[in-house]
C-alpha cells in the first residue's frame, strides 16, 4: 500500500461513488475509476490499478443487482448462466491481462464504439420495448457466448465499457429492453469482476486498504443509481448510454493519441 494524501483518499472515493452510479445505470464506470486510480496513485504499477478497480467495482455493482433484482423483472437463471460463462471469461482475460498492449486494443475498442454510437442513434427505438416471454433457446446460447465468454474475457483483459457493451449486447441478442438489460448486466458484471478480481488476487496485486474504502462509496453510489434508472425508465438509460459511449470513445482516443 503506497503512500496517499487524505485529500487523495477522499477523491478517490468520490469517483467511487459517481462510478458506482454510472455503472448502475448503464455501466461503463471504468471510464471514471479507472483513470482517477492512474491519477491517484501513479507510483504504482497498471496492474496493481486494475485489480484495485475490480474490488471496488465489484460492491456497488454486486449492491446494484441486488436493487434491481428487488425491483425489475430478471431472469435471473438466464442472467446467472451468462454470468457463469462470464467468470471463466473474465479469469482467462485477468490471467493474460500483463502481456496485452493496451495501444493494440484500444483502436478496434473505439472502433466498435463508434459503430455502436451510430447503431443507438439511428434506432431510436432500440431497448425501448422487450419481445414478450422469456428468451429462446438459441438467443440465450448466443448471450453465454457473446455477453458471457467474449465480454468476460474482455473485462478481465482490459476492462473499460464492459457494462456498456453488456448492456448493448443483452438487449440486442435477448430483445430485452434497457433497464432489463441493465438489471440483467448487472448479475452478469458482479461475475466478470468477481473471475478478474480472483485472478489479481492470486497474483497480489490488489491494494485492498484503499480498496476497502472507496467500496463503501461504490455501494452507495450502485444502489442510488439503479433506483434512478428503475424511476426514469429506458428513455433516461438510452441518454445516459449515449453520453457514456460518446464519452468512452473521446477517453480511448486521449489516451491513444495525446496521452
Amino acid at each position: 500500500m503506497p503512500d496517499i494524501s487524505l485529500t487523495t483518499v477522499v477523491m478517490l472515493c468520490l469517483a467511487a461513488a459517481a462510478a458506482g452510479w454510472i455503472d448502475a445505470v448503464v455501466g461503463g464506470g471504468g471510464l471514471l475509476l479507472l483513470p482517477a486510480l492512474l491519477i491517484g496513485v501513479p507510483q504504482v504499477h497498471p496492474t496493481y490499478v486494475y485489480g484495485t478497480n475490480k474490488a471496488v467495482a465489484i460492491v456497488g455493482t454486486s449492491a446494484a443487482a441486488v436493487t434491481y433484482m428487488r425491483k425489475a423483472p430478471v431472469e435471473v437463471g438466464t442472467a446467472l448462466r451468462i454470468g457463469l460463462a462470464a467468470l471463466a471469461g473474465s479469469m482467462g482475460g485477468a490471467f493474460f491481462a500483463a502481456g496485452i498492449s493496451s495501444a493494440v486494443l484500444r483502436p478496434m475498442i473505439m472502433a466498435v464504439l463508434l459503430g455502436v454510437l451510430a447503431f443507438v442513434m439511428l434506432r431510436p427505438a432500440f431497448g425501448t420495448g422487450a419481445v414478450a416471454g422469456p428468451p429462446t433457446k438459441q438467443r440465450v446460447l448466443a448471450a453465454i457466448g457473446v455477453a458471457g465468454l467474449g465480454l468476460g474475457f474482455y473485462d478481465g483483459l482490459f476492462g473499460p465499457g464492459t457494462g456498456t457493451f453488456l448492456v448493448i449486447a443483452l438487449t440486442a441478442v435477448l430483445h430485452l429492453d434497457l433497464v432489463r438489460a441493465s438489471a440483467t448486466a448487472k448479475i452478469v458484471n458482479v461475475c466478470t469482476n468477481l473471475g478478474a478480481l480472483l485472478m489479481f488476487s492470486y497474483k497480489g496485486t490488489v491494494m485492498w486498504q484503499l480498496a476497502a474504502g472507496m467500496a463503501v462509496f461504490s455501494l452507495v453510489g450502485g444502489m442510488v443509481g439503479a433506483r434512478t434508472a428503475l424511476k426514469k425508465g429506458s428513455g433516461f438509460v438510452r441518454g445516459v448510454l449515449v453520453v457514456v459511449v460518446v464519452s468512452l470513445v473521446g477517453k480511448l482516443a486521449y489516451d491513444q493519441w495525446l496521452g
